[in-house]
């Protein structure tokens, strides 16, 4: 039986993502997360990995359809600092 929750490590992994942008999706809200006690402790449910990712699908068929530009760069941008980060 599949564990329910994930920790940010794990979804670095399924997604090949780093660390920073795996916090990033989660403070943006656009991955629903939990935080278990202490501070920087989150949980990730398997259904919410899940549904992200179908969202993700949708926006990349909806991008190709319309030739619309990929949001991509702009989470690389706001992980690391650069132009239009606020930092």
């Amino acid at each position: 039986m599949e564990p329910r929750f994930l920790s940010l490590a794990d979804v670095t992994e399924i997604l090949k993502i780093t660390m920073s942008q795996a916090r990033v999706l989660v403070r943006s809200g656009e991955l629903k997360a939990i935080q278990i006690g202490g501070k920087g402790i989150w949980r990730i449910e398997n259904s919410e990995l899940e549904a992200y990712i179908e969202r993700m699908y949708a926006r990349a068929e909806q991008r190709i359809r319309t030739g619309a530009p990929s949001l991509g760069d702009d989470v690389v941008t706001a992980v690391e600092g650069g132009p239009g980060s606020g930092a």
